[in-house]
């Protein structure tokens, strides 16, 4: 059985199976999402009509024994931000999807009439029927309600009532091997999968090849086993992350004065020890919950969590670095308690938790509710999850919410909201928000790993030396690590560990039967930026557009009194390559 596309078409409701193009076939993850993009999208059209397509495609190395390779990419064009999208999450989907050998899931069109429907995918196509039950449901009723909370061999990617009115903020949520959802966060592709009518899609593997073929099974063995060595040898890989979560960053970022506090007023956040990674995973373990998880099989970092309330009730897991700042150090909420709460309500309603979060801030900033109002975040949430006037605008983000309230501080680029890190302290991911072909996003090109915790080497957060070159590389590498399926934490061990990038070239090699070197890696990662960017260009993006916000450059940022000081013409110097 060779590999296929499938395309549905929401206008008529059609199926096809089509053979992979020569040029598609060495794609996969965010790479093969961008190029179909890329050849099919119209760049100017609307994000939420017809001519725009959703695509997902699991990674090159997905489906196999490969530790940290079950990650799925999503691509479409943002409704959010204009731009070109890629969003990528672990739980069951990319595993499943590489196991009945589809290499990529195209939707187009949008339904005739106001009607949703479900996808069933199965190895031998994808079956269409109306869904008119589910209709108004949160994530966790649907996955309840479907029976697939404990079905290992049956994925579910779905919407909750943001995607289904077409939010911007809109995610597409991933069902994870607990039954729990990881997300595809950013952009708002769960705005595009509700334009195209579509509630929810299952992925029935039952009674498929439990693994990918193999060209080289042996070569393949050897090559997995040095790359997951030189996970669990690494510091961060295989310590820090997995005892403290990605959390363990709020200390860190604090103690470097790059913790934005108070909608980017302050790099330093007095009650940080109280929303820390040290503090979340003590109370994790006085309550009898989880503080090692994985997102999806063969995970061997394990850096999500099961968090439990005081009775040691369920209450949400994948609680991370980022949700947590921007509920807390952002808007200067103290309390784990109603921050886990507010993650569940964010993941049931099928928002992206970093931009929900973020504009949740700038209603504070508004004078909709107080600063460190903590009920108000809550009654704010439930605004979103009815679809009143007032949670439209939030659910819309958090550059039309400062644009609806008249903000002048609103911490946004290509209109998609800058996440944990303050830029005038951690220059680096200052660049990468900048130049990023997605709008603000960290995890395109993540400097912290080398301005902060010092992987790879050390570029101080706080000069402007070496910056641009940094984030270049990165950008370039993570372009390749997101098209193999593999997560991006692996990145820290590449960057430390000689041994892991070869591994991941000979499991390639070993996976095809192809003689790729490392060199071809950083190509393929060149390769992918370079054609999302030529779309954001046709679609009207320029260079201008690759800049912060001006409050940035016009104040300085305690306790460093760091300013942002880039030119527009040294930042340009990315895309010299």
């Amino acid at each position: 059985m060779a590999e296929k596309i499938f395309r549905v078409d929401m206008s008529d409701l059609s199926v096809k199976s089509e053979a992979v193009p020569t040029a598609w076939q060495g794609l996969g993850g965010r790479a093969l999402t961008s190029a179909i993009v890329a050849a099919e999208v119209e760049p100017t059209c609307h994000p939420l009509g017809r001519n725009n397509k959703l695509v997902f495609a699991p990674g090159l190395l997905s489906g196999t024994r490969a530790a940290n390779s079950g990650r799925l990419s999503a691509g479409a064009k943002s409704p959010l931000t204009g731009t070109i999208k890629e969003s990528n999450a672990g739980g069951t989907a990319a595993q499943l999807m590489a196991r009945m050998e589809i290499k990529a899931l195209i939707i187009e069109g949008i339904p005739a009439e106001s009607q949703f429907y479900a996808l069933k995918v199965t190895a031998d196509g994808v079956t269409i029927t109306p869904e008119n039950n589910l209709i108004g449901c949160g994530n966790f009723e649907v996955v309840e309600k479907l029976g697939l909370v404990d079905n290992k061999e049956c994925g579910l990617l779905s919407i909750g009532q943001a995607g289904e009115r077409n939010q911007l903020s809109a995610n597409i949520s991933v069902k994870d091997p607990e039954g729990k959802f990881r997300s595809l966060g950013r952009g708002g592709l769960g705005a595009v999968m509700g334009s195209k009518g579509v509630k929810y899609i299952t992925l029935d593997a039952a009674g498929t090849q439990k693994s990918v073929p193999l060209v080289d099974s042996d070569k393949f063995k050897v090559a997995a086993k040095t790359f997951a060595k030189a996970l669990l040898n690494h510091p961060v890989c295989g310590e820090g992350l997995g005892a403290y979560g990605t959390n363990i960053l709020v200390n860190i970022v604090d103690e470097t004065g790059g913790l934005p506090t108070k909608n980017f007023r302050s790099g330093h956040y007095d009650k940080h020890e109280m929303i820390s990674g040290e503090k979340m995973s003590e109370m994790i373990a006085e309550r009898g919950g989880k503080v090692k998880h994985g997102c999806h099989a063969g995970c061997v970092m394990q850096c999500s969590q099961v968090f439990v309330d005081k009775e040691g009730k369920y209450v949400t897991s994948g609680f991370e670095y980022e949700t947590i700042w921007a509920m807390g150090a952002h808007c200067c909420i103290d309390d784990l308690d109603i921050l886990a709460q507010a993650d569940s309500i964010m993941d049931d309603i099928g928002v992206d938790a970093i931009e929900m979060s973020v504009t949740i801030g700038l209603a504070m900033e508004a004078g909709i509710i107080k600063f460190g109002d903590g009920a108000g975040l809550l009654r704010l949430l439930d605004d979103v999850k009815t679809g009143s006037p007032l949670g439209r605008i939030l659910g819309s983000g958090a550059a039309i919410t400062g644009k609806t309230y008249g903000l002048t501080r609103v911490p946004v680029v290509k209109d998609q909201a800058i996440p944990a890190y303050d830029p005038r302290a951690v220059k680096g991911i200052g660049i990468t928000y900048c130049t990023s072909t997605m709008g603000a996003d960290h995890t395109i090109g993540y400097t912290v790993a080398t301005n902060i915790l010092k992987c790879g080497g050390f570029v101080d957060p706080l000069q402007k030396a070496g910056q641009v070159e940094l984030s270049r590389n990165l950008q370039i590498a993570t372009a390749a690590i997101d098209s193999t399926g593999l997560c991006l934490f692996v990145a820290f061990a590449v960057l430390d560990d000689e041994t892991a990038l070869p591994a991941i070239v000979d499991m390639l090699n070993a996976r095809f039967g192809i003689s790729m070197i490392v060199d071809d890696v950083t190509a393929l990662g060149s390769s992918v930026l370079k054609t999302e960017r030529a779309f954001n260009q046709a679609a009207g993006f320029t260079n201008a557009h690759d800049r912060l916000p001006e409050f940035f450059a016009a104040e300085t940022l305690p306790p460093h009194n760091a300013i942002w000081d880039f030119t527009g013409e040294e930042i340009d110097e990315f895309w010299n390559f």
